[in-house]
């Protein structure tokens, strides 16, 4: 778990500094090296077809797709484990009218969903984390109300109670904290999925726009040249395949870690 992490801290770190290194900026055109092969000068890892640096565009786009990712997962946490928690809390018939909600979302397609909001709302990058955040909450929900309920019958939860202390105060104090590695766990891995998702939607056109760029939208520029200039998709995809292979390794760490 501390080579991914590792990993995943040396990637971040290179998206948020390493553009302010470059002598390009990512949305730059550069004329005279339009489609220019790696280690051409000035472009290391060559140009797009434009003529707009790669390794720019790589850094800002890996910057892009972790910050809609990050604010996605936190949609995700927050709506996850208030719901999860009310529900685990009241238990009767608010936890099965709540769990059954879930249920039917479960039941819907969830890409379809993110999609239709893209449609209607139009197309900006605080809908893009907002629509896949409130579609990746519910497996939080789930775990979080299992968890809840195994601590509702602990002695301490009991202890509390029998001292008159109120409700509210007993989940914040008492059950949350025990609850939240189960919650990091989960969180680290719902992050590679809402990669994916984010980087699938800007692979169609829905997600992030032009200028602006993500991972998506290099694999999309990359896939339409890669007879030209297969350059072009080699370093998104291996950052891609990166972040997604370390933040996997590193939450199932944490799951077996705490035993789900």
């Amino acid at each position: 778990m501390k080579a991914a992490l590792t990993i995943i801290g040396l990637i971040a770190l290179a998206a948020l500094l390493g553009p302010f290194a470059l002598d390009w900026r990512y949305d730059a055109i550069d004329w005279n090296a339009v489609r220019a092969a790696p280690l051409t000068p000035g472009h290391i890892m060559g140009t797009d077809s434009v003529g707009r640096d790669l390794l720019a565009r790589t850094l800002v786009g890996t910057r892009v797709t972790l910050g809609v990712a990050a604010a996605a997962a936190l949609v995700s946490l927050v709506v996850g484990v208030a719901w999860g928690a009310i529900a685990g809390w009241c238990g009767g018939k608010i936890d099965e009218a709540m769990m059954r909600v879930v249920d039917a979302l479960y039941a819907l397609p969830f890409m379809f969903v993110v999609i239709l909001l893209m449609v209607v709302f139009g197309r900006s990058i605080l809908l893009v984390f907002l629509g896949i955040g409130a579609v990746e909450w519910l497996t939080m929900a789930r775990v979080v109300r299992g968890q809840m309920l195994a601590l509702r019958e602990r002695p301490f939860v009991t202890a509390a109670e029998a001292a008159g202390t109120p409700p509210a105060a007993i989940v914040v104090r008492h059950m949350l904290p025990n609850l939240a590695g189960v919650a990091i766990a989960y969180l680290l891995l719902t992050v590679p999925q809402v990669v994916m998702i984010e980087s699938f939607l800007s692979f169609l056109g829905l997600g992030v726009q032009e200028p602006m760029t993500s991972l998506g939208i290099l694999l999309k520029d990359g896939a339409d040249d890669i007879d030209i200039a297969p350059h072009a998709m080699l370093l998104p995809a291996f950052v891609l395949v990166a972040l997604l292979l370390c933040l996997t390794r590193a939450g199932e760490a944490l799951r077996d870690r705490f035993a789900l």
